[in-house]
């Protein structure tokens, strides 16, 4: 079974996310909004013989946020992955520590994970 399939995103803590945006668009030519900003690129799909377009997301959040706990770390990544539930279902019999349910937006579904040093991982199964 294929698991990972790529990085879906990059989130980390800030002290005035507004000013990172600005930085970030002012030196490095960001197209920020205040949910980051979005990196999009083309997967070759060899079932169609084309391309399909991926999305990655950099976000900065306020230092004080609580949306990477349990982990006490001032980053998370979020994962790209194929059939979200198989793998839920694959990772729990692994023993791997599940942070919540298995949440589903008009965009993909989502779920997290802790990795075996404490790492909040996000695992997104994109609506590309």
């Amino acid at each position: 079974m294929k698991k990972v399939t790529g990085i879906g995103g990059i989130f980390f803590k800030c002290k005035d996310p507004n000013a990172i945006n600005e930085w970030y668009k002012t030196h490095l030519g960001f197209d920020t909004t205040p949910y980051g900003t979005s990196f999009e690129w083309l997967e070759a799909d060899p079932e169609s013989g084309g391309n399909k377009k991926g999305l990655t997301q950099w976000n900065p959040f306020k230092e004080n946020t609580k949306y990477f706990e349990p982990s006490s770390k001032d980053f998370m990544i979020n994962y790209r992955v194929e059939n979200l539930e198989a793998l839920v279902e694959e990772l729990k019999k692994e023993n791997v520590t599940i942070v919540d349910k298995i949440e589903t937006y008009d965009y993909g579904k989502f779920v997290h994970i802790l990795d075996l040093e404490g790492n909040k991982i996000q695992l997104w199964e994109p609506k590309d």
